[in-house]
């Protein structure tokens, strides 16, 4: 049994064996109380119900599984696909018997209702009375729904269920598959807790699921929609981020590229929390540029971790192998973790939680995200991308990580090239890569057109992918237009003008 203190009091709780939900509901379900789970049939109910039998029985409970709408086996078939035994977990079947379909043993003389709901209510309570369980689930109330007949009498069988059980020290699970035509909130008034579980179906991908805390009494939640996945062992939770819960105070020490042109356009470097926003063009180097930064923090004992949505892996550490940036090495090391996330099957949520683990659990000092388009793609809604990725910012600047965010132009050259979503504002720092053509040859420019708290140079350099390296130039100072693709050239000559001009 834990116990978690709040202001004033002391409060029991009952772990839901989910440790994500334990987080949202601020260490699990107060105990002695009666909590409403919801969902559409396929949310996961019964299996987040299963996990929290399973955490009392783990921890030496006695505790009771009571089904009106599935049978024992079946239950024992959503077991084994998790790989779980239901050693130590009671379970009460009362589906109706195979008689119930027998025209010769249905009774006629009393409404269906009264006879069956005192059966079953008698049923229930006698098996408590006899396992005095401490965590009971009730599965599910549209069959309770039905056996009542009215909507008064199944709120007072519901009424009568939480008291029986609050004097006989049992947390209650009420299930409730939302089959019903109306939404019953007379239960979510009589329950000291609802769990919504939502099952959301995208036009492209798999399904995804989020489940939300409608109320709780008494107890100071996570708030908010809250992504979590159903996979073989159970469902796991992603507690929604909040960035605000991690502030802290570090040191922001300089992370060089080892490229001496580069860290002198930055000013040193990148600082540890702080975010950089790389920009351009396809193909103009801004991965590369990222991994040399990654690389550079590896060789100095920083581990730093890659998430990549664009090109595969394999892709990465050959390109990287031929311009001399040892990923591979570090790779091999553990100093640079390297995760590729498909869109279509992660949910953002899922993904947060990924870079959270890569912080808190590897200690990474370098976070890539490569990149923005990609992560606008696992998004369900896109006008919420900016409100999530400024709380990811936050939460990484706070851990002291430098973050490097990836974002491709649409369009190649040219002056009215975008971007899906505007993050320049978001970043602390932004380096501009772009192509422009000179002398009938595609040349690139790179240029750090904005850095927060420490000086950098204004000026363009020229930047090459070639002869097995990375090479930042001069200063580009005998061009004017760089940033539109077609620069003039205009050196001036011995008598001072322009040759442009002449």
């Amino acid at each position: 049994m834990t116990r978690v203190a709040e202001p004033g009091t002391t409060r029991q709780v009952a772990s839901t064996g989910l440790a994500g939900l334990d987080d949202i509901l601020a260490g699990g379900f107060t105990r002695r109380r009666l909590y409403l789970l919801e969902g559409v049939p396929g949310s996961g109910k019964t299996t987040l119900a299963l996990q929290f039998l399973m955490a009392g029985a783990a921890a030496g409970e006695s505790v009771l599984y009571i089904t009106l709408s599935e049978t024992e086996e079946e239950l024992l078939s959503v077991a084994d696909s998790h790989g779980w035994r239901l050693d130590g977990i009671g379970v009460r079947e009362l589906t109706p018997p195979e008689a119930a379909l027998d025209l010769d043993q249905q009774n006629t003389m009393f409404h269906p209702s009264e006879v069956e709901l005192a059966f079953t209510t008698r049923l229930i309570l006698e098996d408590v009375e006899r396992l005095k369980p401490t965590r009971v689930v009730f599965d599910s109330l549209s069959e309770l729904r039905l056996l009542a007949g009215s909507a008064l009498r199944y709120r007072r069988q519901i009424l009568a269920l939480k008291q029986f059980f609050a004097t006989r020290d049992c947390t209650v699970l009420l299930l409730d598959d939302m089959t019903s035509t109306d939404r019953d909130l007379q239960v979510q008034s009589i329950a000291h807790g609802v769990v919504l579980l939502e099952q959301l179906n995208p036009e492209y991908g798999a399904e995804r699921r989020r489940m939300r805390v409608v109320k709780y009494r008494g107890v100071k939640f996570r708030g908010g929609y809250h992504d979590y996945v159903i996979q073989r062992g159970g469902i796991e939770v992603f507690p929604r981020l909040v960035a605000a819960e991690h502030r802290q105070v570090s040191a922001r020490t300089k992370l060089p590229s080892d490229i001496a042109e580069l860290d002198t356009l930055l000013g040193g470097g990148l600082e540890e929390g702080t975010s950089t926003l790389i920009v351009g063009a396809a193909g103009t180097g801004k991965s590369t540029v990222a991994a040399q930064f990654a690389v550079s923090a590896a060789r100095r004992g920083k581990h730093a971790a890659m998430f990549i949505f664009d090109e595969s892996p394999e892709t990465l550490r050959t390109r990287c192998a031929e311009l001399d940036v040892d990923l591979q090495t570090h790779l091999a090391t553990g100093q640079i973790s390297l995760q590729q996330v498909d869109p279509a099957e992660l949910t953002p949520g899922e993904f947060v939680h990924a870079i959270r683990d890569a912080v808190e659990e590897n200690e990474a000092k370098v976070v890539v995200i490569d990149s923005l388009n990609g992560y606008l793609n696992a998004m369900p809604e896109e006008r919420y991308l900016t409100i999530h990725l400024h709380e990811l910012l936050m939460y990484l600047g706070q851990k002291g990580v430098a973050t490097i965010l990836i974002g491709a132009h649409q369009g190649l050259i040219g002056a009215q090239m975008t971007t899906p979503v505007d993050a320049t504002y978001l970043a602390d720092a932004v380096i501009l890569l772009r192509y422009f053509e000179s002398k009938g040859e595609v040349r690139q420019a790179i240029s750090v057109m904005k850095k927060r708290g420490s000086k950098h140079e204004r000026t363009l350099r020229e930047f090459r992918l070639a002869d097995g390296r990375i090479t930042v130039g001069a200063a580009l100072r005998e061009f004017r237009g760089v940033l539109t693709g077609v620069p003039t050239y205009e050196r001036s000559d011995e008598r001072g003008r322009d040759k442009g001009d002449l």
